[in-house]
């Protein structure tokens, strides 16, 4: 990390977060059956902690990955910052507008056009209507839907579905941007065109946590990175260290 990023008080601040869930430890034949015992008060339950006591600042400007296998809590993390997900314990301190790219299109209305839902998205955004028709015309562009934008966004593939999701989340620049795995959407040039939408944002700014499997982006696009296992923070630092860390941790299994 840059002494730039050293010298301001951090963007993002999670502090001692936890996110524990509770599960039936048994299966049962029915709903009704469990309902019964639900009544009955008789149901056992084991915890599980998603995020364990994560401590971690990020800063504004900076370019932050989070690695790790599947279920390590990563994405939880991630809908915590974006406010989606409230921490069981911990707090959470945030300067600035968010644009979470988590779940492309999760907010869009089945059946209602594509135009629709990008007034729609607009107004949950925030955005007034003025505005709304001030950029409609840049999301179509970028999305490259076409007369499509006119059709219920039921009748989209999935490819659609997460170009209109790209573009719509990201047609004005956000002070915070959060990446969670979206980025698979449509061919391998609309993928270029996402890309280098998100270094325009860097270029300017924006402030970039990234969640991903990919390590050549975490080493090419981050500051620094951190590492989570079964939810808890393992290592912080340069991506190449952090990167090393959890690669000798599976030679380490292994052995």
């Amino acid at each position: 990390m840059t002494e730039y990023f050293i010298q301001q008080p951090p963007q993002i601040s999670l502090q001692d977060i936890v996110v524990s869930y509770k599960a039936p430890t048994e299966r049962f034949a029915t709903f009704k059956e469990y309902a019964i015992r639900v009544v009955q008060g008789k149901i056992r339950q084991a915890e599980f902690l998603a995020v364990n006591h994560v401590n971690l600042d990020i800063y504004r400007g900076e370019v932050f990955g989070i690695i790790g296998q599947n279920g390590a809590g990563k994405s939880t993390l991630l809908k915590v910052v974006a406010r989606v997900l409230p921490p069981t314990e911990g707090r959470v301190v945030i300067h600035g507008w968010i644009a979470p790219l988590l779940e492309l299109g999760a907010g869009f209305h089945p059946e209602l056009t594509g135009r629709e839902n990008i007034f729609l998205n607009g107004a949950i955004l925030g955005f007034s209507r003025k505005e709304i028709e001030g950029y409609f015309q840049e999301v179509v562009d970028f999305s490259e839907l076409g007369e499509f934008i006119e059709a219920p966004i039921r009748t989209y593939s999935s490819g659609m579905l997460g170009r209109l999701g790209f573009a719509a989340a990201t047609v004005q620049r956000p002070d915070i941007l959060l990446v969670d795995e979206v980025l698979s959407v449509g061919d391998e040039a609309f993928q270029e065109k996402c890309f280098k939408r998100i270094d325009s944002f860097r270029g300017q700014g924006t402030t970039i946590l990234m969640v991903t499997h990919a390590m050549g982006q975490v080493q090419e696009m981050c500051q620094r990175a951190a590492w989570l296992d079964h939810g808890n923070l393992m290592f912080v630092g340069k991506p190449e260290d952090v990167i090393s860390a959890y690669r000798a941790s599976f030679d380490w299994h292994e052995k």
